[in-house]
């Protein structure tokens, strides 16, 4: 019949509530689903029909289950875009320049727009991130200063509530996690450098919570350009150590 109207599978709209969850970034990567259940009763769908619905997700490579119980989110989102970029920008370090310029248009129209889109519950996570990544930076752990400036930036995407914004900075931060890590550690010996970052990411945080979008896109642009700046007078202070060295080593080979 042409006219016949086609009610969809409950499954399928299962699958698709699911779907929307981790394209909002409320499931992430590594996130394990609430027991069956748990989510089948939070869902108020059969526990068959949420089955079926996670056997969809799974063909599609969006969760998948691991040895000992426990449906987890995938990075496929994120590593289909990440993954040949990774291994490239280890062989072409000229890369790095391309993708600090393109973070740079990404992380300035994610602030600008977070200081329009922001709800009361983003601003809460930004909050929260801001005060984690204040207490990084004072303590001397470099790894956790990482950590912390990659959440922060990703709240800020989230913020912006563009779903490609949300993966794509996600994908770009965790791509430049050795890069961050290595600018901040060589930052650490400039009593200044960790002020100055701490007061360009206030000034982000200040611009989105104030709700001023403009000042939010200049501040993120600002920082981008400084951390671009010192990522490569990092690198080429790492040049010059490894041929230092390099010369060294020569000499007590010769002598």
């Amino acid at each position: 019949m042409p006219n016949k109207v086609q009610v969809p599978r409950i499954s399928d709209a299962v699958a698709a509530t699911l779907e929307r969850r981790i394209l909002e970034g409320s499931l992430k990567p590594g996130d394990r689903l609430s027991p069956e259940r748990e989510l089948a009763a939070e869902l108020g769908v059969s526990r068959p029909s949420l089955r079926e619905a996670i056997q969809k997700l799974a063909s599609k490579g969006m969760v998948h289950s691991r040895q000992g119980g426990g449906t987890y989110v995938t990075d496929a989102l994120e590593s289909s875009f990440s993954d040949p970029w990774q291994d490239m920008m280890g062989n072409h370090p000229n890369l790095r320049e391309d993708m600090l310029e393109f973070r740079r248009m990404l992380e300035g129209q994610a602030a600008e727009w977070a200081a329009e889109r922001a709800t009361d519950a983003d601003l809460q996570r930004l909050e929260k991130s801001f005060a984690t990544l204040t207490a990084a930076f004072e303590a001397d752990d470099t790894e956790k200063r990482s950590a912390a400036d990659i959440a922060f930036h990703q709240a800020i995407g989230d913020a912006a509530h563009n779903v490609l914004i949300g993966h794509l900075s996600g994908a770009l931060l965790r791509m430049m996690h050795d890069n961050i890590r290595l600018n901040l550690g060589e930052l650490k010996s400039v009593p200044a450098a960790s002020r100055l970052l701490m007061s360009q990411h206030a000034a982000i945080y200040n611009a989105v919570r104030e709700r001023k979008p403009q000042a939010a896109r200049s501040a993120a642009e600002t920082h981008i350009d400084f951390v671009r700046e010192t990522l490569a007078q990092t690198l080429r202070s790492v040049a010059r150590r490894e041929t230092a060295e390099r010369r060294l080593h020569t000499d007590f080979s010769s002598s």
